[in-house]
């Protein structure tokens, strides 16, 4: 199952150290399916985004994603990628980069026919294979026929897809230089928010964040002294206060670390599909790793 995990300490610039893969060891090689793909976005001081990323088609590869990369920004956005839609290629290896935001995205969207149709013209933001960056054309277009409404264009390209198209699921997370923005569609996968206080939770900590099976880790030593929200598709530290989101609930992180949520999508997807359902790539790029 692909991993998500997103981070801000809005307005505050933040050094943080991401390693996208650490070296496997003998048991997580046997025992669990390799990843596909691994990204990193962040923001430079000006605002431009900024996107490391690679297929782990190779191993030079998958040494591109073990090396320590120590950056520095406001919000954060990682993705490790088992592919379900479109082949192990740069373009399709999350995050996405639209009209300066990021995006990244867990699940599975089908009739992508449709949704092509449906986009029309805004089928030209889209450069790779992928459900994942047609439904980020999706949200951008929405946003834009918003007047610039981040939330507004993203639950409402959701509601289309909800409403029309078979889905699985549509866990995301999607930034720009001083937001964050979460959304957990239906209940298939888990999708975590923490509010962490300067310190954490014991106080006067740096944040040291690692997933399991040695697939993400992230260390700041400045959250030490400042607070912070993650969002990530499961609990990465000993912390109590890991509140999973609700169905249909949409989380906005603002600029100033201000926290709203709602739930924007109260009814299941009207053409639900199950592992059952899927292809077989499909299906495995979705279980538990």
């Amino acid at each position: 199952m692909c991993r998500l995990f997103g981070l801000t300490s809005s307005p505050r610039r933040t050094h943080a150290t991401f390693w996208l893969l650490e070296a496997p060891d003998s048991l997580s090689a046997q025992s669990h399916r390799e990843p596909d793909g691994t990204g990193l976005g962040y923001f430079t001081a000006d605002g431009a985004p900024e996107v490391h990323k690679a297929p782990i088609a190779a191993y030079e590869d998958r040494s591109f994603a073990e090396e320590a990369r120590e950056v520095e920004s406001a919000t954060f956005l990682a993705h490790i990628r088992y592919a379900s839609t479109g082949g192990l290629d740069v373009r399709n290896t999350h995050p996405f980069e639209q009209r300066g935001r990021l995006f990244a995205h867990n699940g599975v969207i089908e009739g992508l026919d449709l949704l092509d149709r449906h986009l029309g013209a805004d089928r030209s933001l889209v450069r790779g294979d992928t459900d994942s960056e047609r439904f980020f054309a999706l949200v951008t277009r929405e946003t834009e026929a918003h007047g610039g409404d981040v939330s507004a264009g993203l639950v409402a390209a959701a509601r289309w897809v909800a409403g029309n198209l078979p889905l699985f699921a549509l866990n995301v997370i999607l930034v720009a230089p001083g937001d964050l923005w979460a959304l957990r569609y239906p209940d298939t996968h888990e999708l975590y928010v923490l509010e962490r206080p300067a310190g954490g939770h014991h106080g006067a900590r740096h944040l040291d964040h690692t997933g399991r099976h040695g697939r993400l880790r992230v260390h700041s030593e400045a959250l030490a002294g400042s607070p912070s929200v993650v969002v990530a598709s499961e609990r990465m530290d000993e912390n109590p206060h890991w509140r999973l989101l609700a169905p249909g609930e949409l989380l906005h992180v603002g600029p100033e670390l201000g926290t709203t949520s709602r739930i924007a999508l109260p009814d299941p997807p009207a053409h639900p599909l199950t592992l059952a359902d899927l292809r077989p790539d499909a299906a495995a790029s979705q279980r538990p790793v």
